[in-house]
């Protein structure tokens, strides 16, 4: 008997080590997606607790018992991200603590502002790398939370913010995009970053 734990982004992306694990009778959590079901045959209709459990939930009461039972438990590889792991805990935080609960993007602006001047201060007096690596990990706390913040009222979210950048970067440094290779000279960046720039002004 399995459990098998799917990435909630990228549900549909099953891992190739579960593939002798679906030959058997397949159950589900709730909040597995039809579009899953769907693709892995939905061959099992009971609600026996034998064969695979497929989940993106893993703290679903159902899978909570069978992991507890000492079953194998099977994970998209994507699920070891760090950068996910990091937007599933501030995610909880501001879920479970009143502290960030209370928290709106003025109120933390006090903390940004400390944060980036420890970081600088870091830079600037050439801290050991292991405190450098600290301090963008507090800069980045920032960034997740007002991600957060922000995803609470549907405005965006932290991949949105990411997808930003990368959109940014492929209006102001299109060479990174284009299949080109070798060193881009100085004043052709400042061209077109400046050129980038103006077009976003523009559009806006």
């Amino acid at each position: 008997m399995t459990i098998l734990v799917l990435d909630p982004r990228w549900p549909d992306m099953i891992p190739l080590a579960a593939a002798p694990s679906l030959a058997g009778p397949l159950t589900y959590t709730d909040e597995v997606p039809v579009s899953v079901r769907w693709n892995l045959g939905d061959i099992a209709a009971t609600e026996s607790h034998d064969g695979t459990l497929v989940t993106t939930d893993p703290s679903d009461p159902v899978a909570q018992k069978r992991i507890a039972a000492g079953e194998r438990v099977i994970e998209a590889p994507s699920l070891a991200d760090p950068l996910f792991h990091a937007q599933s805990v501030m995610r909880a935080a501001r879920t479970r603590g009143e502290w960030e609960m209370a928290q709106t993007h003025e109120t933390l602006i006090e903390y940004l502002e400390q944060e980036s001047g420890e970081l600088i201060d870091a830079i600037r007096n050439h801290h050991p790398d292991d405190s450098l690596k600290k301090e963008l990990s507090d800069l980045l706390l920032q960034v997740l939370f007002h991600a957060e913040i922000a995803s609470r009222r549907g405005a965006f979210s932290f991949p949105d913010v990411a997808q930003a950048f990368v959109d940014k970067m492929r209006n102001r440094a299109p060479y990174l995009f284009d299949g080109s290779t070798g060193i881009v000279p100085k004043h052709e960046q400042d061209r077109l970053w400046s050129e980038g720039k103006k077009r976003e002004k523009n559009s806006s």
